[in-house]
């Protein structure tokens, strides 16, 4: 493998020779299988087609499969529809490194294509690395921080330019309504329609929008905002459309551009549309169908391209029944529709949401935030009819009047919440004063019972629903046995 050349320096040649024109070889996989498969939480393989030739107990494990020969020469995205082996196998290029969620599952794989000794794909074998993503810890901080470092940036770009302050990655939450939500946003990013975003005051329609906008294929052009309930009536029409030089007196001697122009080629964000009175409805519909704007006050009509979302936390459908919405203009508008869920329908993102915040507040306060479980517990006994924004507003409240160095607490959560929205207790019925430990322990056991019962005994996937590590939940089945 090496040669030496004149001056004597040795350098490397050529790794396997001329065996090694097209990639791994089958041979080569085979040797170093044991070693793979031994290392990783998980193996599989499939052929050119992509069809299933063989899986090992641990990733059957993984997936909840009892029978791991039960799924040989199915289709592999019939079994894991998260899967990317199609895309290794047409290609033929690895990917060496990827995170692939699966059933709440976060697993950490690599993929790898074969070939035959003719240098054809002959399939691909693929190696989960992680199933818990705690060892990457380190890495996952540092990506953070340089995600939050790049938003920091772009938020001060977009103060210069009309150009968006959030990502996808913005829109805070895991739960199955933020899931879909994201679901959803991705297919508007991709198709040129469009888009009506609908959810209460305060539940993130804007980050929505930017998002689909920094996205999309108008990315690198303007996105304009507007809030319909913001703008006077009498205002809305030259906003909207822009007004002509001498329309009326006051005005400009030059033509004053509206939000539609402002946006062409990009994205018009109209917030709160419900709001928008019935004549300017009209007039924003064949804006729409016809893609030209008349300014107020002039004759000449300007072709325009403008992509836009609207967003409304009212009931467009209820307002059409009642004549105060157009219909025509409701279909032209909803072509996508994406419910935002309100926050106490996705209460398991409440710590994903304080912990971003908190990062954000703490930022501009120059002290470092954190919630504790107890703190997040109490933040869930809240109705939350304000949403993300009033939660927002809660931590802020509560950070100003910690004395505890930034760690919020249940009490410190109580101080700042309002009475008002607050859950009723729950009815518990009289019994017995029990201690603590027993309590807790009781409690506990019930837990971990009825996770591996969700989880079908695995105990992988039993700690992760746990939100614990496998190690610790062993020492709690030994404790129960």
């Amino acid at each position: 493998m090496n040669d030496i050349e004149p001056g004597g320096t040795r350098y490397m040649t050529q790794l396997f020779g001329e065996k090694n024109k097209s990639g791994l070889t089958r041979d080569l996989i085979e040797a170093l299988f044991p070693m793979f498969e031994e290392a990783s939480a998980g193996a599989i393989a499939v052929d050119r087609e992509a069809r299933i030739t063989w899986m090992n107990n641990s990733y059957a494990q993984l997936l909840g499969l009892k029978d791991p020969a039960g799924v040989i020469g199915r289709p592999v995205r019939q079994v894991i529809p998260e899967t990317r082996m199609p895309e290794v196998v047409e290609t033929g290029k690895p990917l060496l490194l990827d995170i692939m969620e699966h059933q709440q599952q976060q697993l950490v794989v690599t993929r790898l294509p074969f070939y035959d000794e003719a240098g054809e794909i002959e399939g691909a074998v693929a190696f989960v690395l992680y199933d818990d993503l705690q060892p990457l810890t380190p890495l996952v901080s540092k990506y953070r921080r340089l995600h939050q470092d790049l938003a920091a940036a772009r938020k001060a770009l977009a103060k210069k330019a009309r150009s968006t302050r959030y990502s996808l990655g913005d829109f805070v939450g895991a739960s199955p309504g933020a899931l879909e939500v994201k679901r959803r946003a991705r297919l508007a990013a991709g198709r040129e329609m469009a888009v009506l975003l609908l959810g209460e005051t305060g539940t993130g329609k804007e980050v929505l929008a930017q998002a689909i906008h920094s996205v999309s294929s108008r990315a690198e052009k303007p996105f304009v905002g507007v809030n319909v309930a913001a703008i006077p009536d009498n205002l809305l029409e030259a906003e909207f459309f822009g007004v002509a030089p001498g329309a009326y007196t006051g005005a400009d001697r030059k033509l004053r551009e509206g939000k539609f122009q402002l946006a062409n080629g990009g994205t018009l964000f109209l917030d709160e549309v419900g709001d928008m009175p019935l004549p300017l409805q009209a007039k924003l519909l064949r804006v729409l169908q016809e893609g030209e704007v008349e300014p107020l006050g002039s004759n000449k009509v300007t072709s325009i391209d403008v992509r836009v979302i609207a967003a409304t936390s009212r009931n467009l459908e209820a307002m059409i029944a009642d004549g105060i919405f157009r219909s025509d203009l409701y279909y032209r508008l909803n072509v996508l529709e994406i419910p935002i869920p309100p926050l106490r329908d996705r209460l398991a993102d409440l710590g994903l949401l304080c912990e971003t915040l908190l990062w954000d507040i703490s930022e501009g306060l120059d002290m470092r935030a954190e919630i504790t479980d107890a703190g997040v517990a109490a933040l869930a006994s809240y109705d939350w009819p304000g949403n993300i924004r009033e939660l927002r507003n809660v931590l802020e409240r509560a950070l100003t009047m910690s004395e505890e160095g930034g760690v919020l607490d249940a009490d410190a959560m109580f101080k700042v919440l309002p009475r008002v929205g607050a859950r009723p207790a729950s009815q518990i019925a009289s019994r017995p004063v029990r201690p603590l430990a027993a309590t807790l322990a009781e409690a506990e056991a019930q837990a971990v019972e009825e996770a591996l019962v969700a989880c079908r005994g695995n105990r992988t996937k039993a700690a992760r629903l746990l939100g614990i590590s496998r190690s610790v939940l062993y020492e709690k089945l030994a404790k129960m046995s």
